[in-house]
């Protein structure tokens, strides 16, 4: 059961959020926070929009330990400010987790004593985005595996019952059905905000800002890709308890932090059983300010990575009616729309090294950049993307691409994928190119 303290603490800050109102304010000139008008973000009085990448690591790397590095991030966030990107998707969660290919070591186990030493990390990070006028979205905590996420939450408090994702034993959608416990599970909620209100109220021991008070965070994220359930059976029912944590969750942020904003981390119709109706009532919370999609053709059978030039046409035809689908949502909603991860394999099955090239990863960069310029110069909700994810100077470290704990090369491509998979090399000098043209049309809208 949840404590009298933490329903004391957690009432007495909704009330506080209820009572200034939720939703982002208007902005102004000279002013730095992101805020939301209609389908447009602004900032400093301007609509802000942005070509953004996913760096989910930073905090890894910014932690002064024997696994961070912070000259290497330092090089990374230059790399990045070269290219044009303003915005950095980052993890500011992982829980310390006995799943497997889970991320180590985490922010935080079952205690209270979370992890100073990553914290620090996720305090670096800030404080240098801020010096490259970079913004930020947080996320706190993963619907999947590879950092712990809401699975461990649940092994904490139902007597250490897990399931790993993939085993065979457990075949999909066990995985994500037994996940869906998580949005009523008082015990592992409590736990959830605790963690919440200590990130999103600490202060950045680099600068000395309240994390609530720096416009170098854009938005706080619930989770990443949280879905209410895998199959019809479980998600439908669960539908309830799924809106309720949202709209509690987003609450409970806005009231610790007011003047940023607060997003789901939705997959979008993907993370939602495929249906527009699931997308429109888990967006439609006052304290939610703006909708997020993913795209993932590979992961989707939308195209054959052993077979580009026949299976990528009609992969690209799903992907464009996939980003009309959710503009079209975000208009209904009157709220603007992030593509916040995508991503797209290396010419040929199984290729993850750098030296193998990426047309095809190229033409679907170009599509994605596209779709989001035309929008943004009609008006319309597109405002930004964060490509999925940044490799960088890192290679893999062992001849079968394969993450292993102790491993120090952090890549965008998670512990549970073969390492360069997804991610963007420092090397992949076309993909650059796009990105970089993208990011200077962005910039001139």
């Amino acid at each position: 059961m949840i404590s009298r303290r933490a329903l004391v603490a957690g009432g007495a800050v909704l009330v506080a959020g209820c009572a200034g109102g939720v939703g982002s304010g208007r902005g102004s000139a000279g002013d730095r926070f992101v805020t939301v008008e209609g389908l447009h973000f602004m900032r400093n009085g301007r609509p802000y929009r942005y070509a953004g990448a996913n760096l989910w690591y930073a905090p890894w790397l910014g932690a002064a330990t024997s696994y961070g590095d912070r000259a290497r991030l330092t090089r990374e966030l230059d790399r990045l400010q070269a290219l044009g990107i303003r915005n950095l998707r980052i993890a500011g969660s992982g829980e310390l987790s006995p799943l497997k290919n889970s991320v180590t070591p985490g922010f935080r186990d079952r205690s209270a004593n979370y992890n100073e030493d990553l914290l620090k990390g996720l305090d670096w990070t800030l404080a240098e985005m801020a010096k490259r006028d970079m913004t930020a979205v947080v996320y706190l905590t993963n619907f999947w595996e590879w950092s712990g996420g809401m699975m461990t939450y649940l092994y904490w408090v139902n007597g250490g019952n897990y399931i790993d994702m993939n085993d065979p034993a457990h075949p999909w959608p066990e995985f994500p059905n037994r996940n869906a416990a998580f949005y009523a599970n008082e015990q592992a909620q409590s736990l959830y905000r605790d963690y919440i209100r200590a990130v999103v109220g600490r202060t950045n021991s680099v600068t000395g800002t309240a994390y609530a008070a720096d416009p170098t965070i854009m938005a706080w994220q619930l989770a990443n890709e949280p879905r209410p359930g895998g199959s019809d059976a479980v998600a439908i029912p669960n539908l309830p308890n799924f809106y309720r944590w949202i709209d509690g969750t987003a609450r409970y942020i806005k009231g610790l932090a007011p003047r940023q904003l607060v997003c789901t981390g939705s997959e979008g119709l993907k993370g939602s059983m495929e249906r527009e109706n699931i997308v429109l009532e888990a967006h439609r919370s006052p304290a939610i300010d703006y909708l997020t999609t993913h795209i993932w053709p590979n992961n989707w059978s939308w195209m054959d990575a052993g077979n580009l030039a026949g299976t990528y046409d009609a992969g690209a035809a799903k992907v464009a009616d996939y980003i009309a689908a959710h503009i079209r949502i975000a208009r209904a909603l009157g709220k603007p729309l992030v593509i916040e991860e995508f991503g797209y394999p290396r010419d040929g099955a199984d290729a993850h090294d750098p030296r193998v090239p990426t047309s095809y990863k190229d033409r679907f960069y170009r599509q994605i950049f596209a779709a989001v310029e035309a929008d943004a110069k009609a008006g319309g909700p597109l405002a930004g993307s964060n490509f999925w994810a940044w490799n960088g100077e890192a290679r893999a470290a062992h001849p079968d691409y394969r993450f292993q704990r102790g491993d120090l090369a952090y890549m965008g491509d998670p512990p549970h994928e073969p390492q360069g998979w997804y991610g963007v090399f420092d090397t992949d000098a076309s993909t650059l190119a796009i990105i970089r043209a993208h990011a200077a049309a962005m910039a001139k809208i």
